[in-house]
């Protein structure tokens, strides 16, 4: 993947039933490469384009965060959401199959872990909790940061959770015990949101000033500090090579960062605030979506 992109399409999100175009917060490719003969009687709430599957929070009113499950062909779908629940989807019967209630206030995002029976959420409530899906019942509540959590994410094939949150840190828990295992300080902001490299050895992070932080999980302290601001990051991302990191900023493009040179580019083409960027399985395009109602393919 290089940085030196070219916007390749552009596709507007469906309206809603009262005709307004609602902001995306989230997109996320799928492991399916086609179509589903069982998904086309909710072909309004996707997109098939290169193999590629859109889900668009607008069709699950107030979700801000969206994740496939591991396997089942990507005919499941795990939400958080603005009514404070998590709450799994089934394509093929097009209908909600378990609401998870017990936080307080908005769910921001949401993580599975790989074995797919467990689910972590980060609340506005200031709580993370972890989720038994077979149980249909919270395991743990975890408790720490001082403001909302925005982010959470499991390490792939690890009992590892990572969380950002507004009290400006980081941290990582055992997923096994609920427990805080290390706190990163170094943010001056806001932590908008924190990713995993593929290795797992590193964190990116961003805030709301558009201040991107690079740590290393065996240290406290960050590695690199990169000013992509002043506005706010809303979400940051490694291509699967960990070389390239991409940027969703509020002042309406998606910024890239290539490791090994140290070139930021800003990628333009949305009319307004993008939230969300995705790279997808084979680092060959970047996927991003925003304020504007629309998702953007760059090559």
């Amino acid at each position: 993947f290089t940085p030196s992109l070219h916007l390749l399409t552009t596709t507007r999100s469906y309206p809603s039933w009262d005709s307004s175009f609602h902001h995306i917060f989230s997109i996320l490719y799928s492991k399916c490469n086609s179509r589903c003969p069982s998904c086309t009687s909710i072909e309004k709430k996707r997109w098939f384009a290169e193999g590629l599957k859109v889900i668009f929070p607008s069709i699950f009113p107030n979700d801000p965060s969206l994740f496939f499950f591991p396997g089942n062909s990507g005919t499941k779908l795990v939400t958080s959401s603005g009514d404070t629940t998590v709450r799994i989807w089934d394509f093929t019967k097009g209908e909600c199959i378990l609401t998870l209630e017990g936080h307080s206030r908005a769910v921001w995002d949401c993580s599975l872990h790989s074995c797919g029976d467990f689910v972590a959420s980060a609340s506005m409530d200031n709580t993370s909790k972890i989720w038994d899906i077979n149980s249909e019942r919270c395991r743990y509540t975890m408790r720490g940061h001082k403001d909302s959590v925005n982010s959470i994410e499991f390490l792939p094939f690890s009992n590892t959770i990572l969380t950002s949150s507004a009290d400006k840190t980081l941290s990582l828990w055992d997923a096994r015990t609920g427990l805080c295992a290390q706190t990163f300080y170094g943010h001056l902001h806001s932590c908008n949101h924190a990713t995993f490299n593929m290795k797992g050895d590193t964190i990116v992070s961003c805030d709301s000033y558009g201040v991107m932080k690079f740590w290393d999980v065996r240290r406290v302290t960050p590695m690199v500090s990169i000013d992509a601001g002043p506005h706010p990051g809303n979400q940051v991302v490694f291509d699967p090579s960990g070389h390239v990191v991409a940027l969703a900023s509020n002042d309406g493009t998606v910024k890239t960062l290539e490791l090994n040179s140290g070139q930021l580019s800003s990628l333009v083409g949305h009319e307004d605030e993008v939230q969300s960027v995705v790279f997808d399985h084979k680092a060959e395009h970047l996927l991003s979506g925003g304020s504007d109602g629309t998702v953007r393919l760059w090559s």
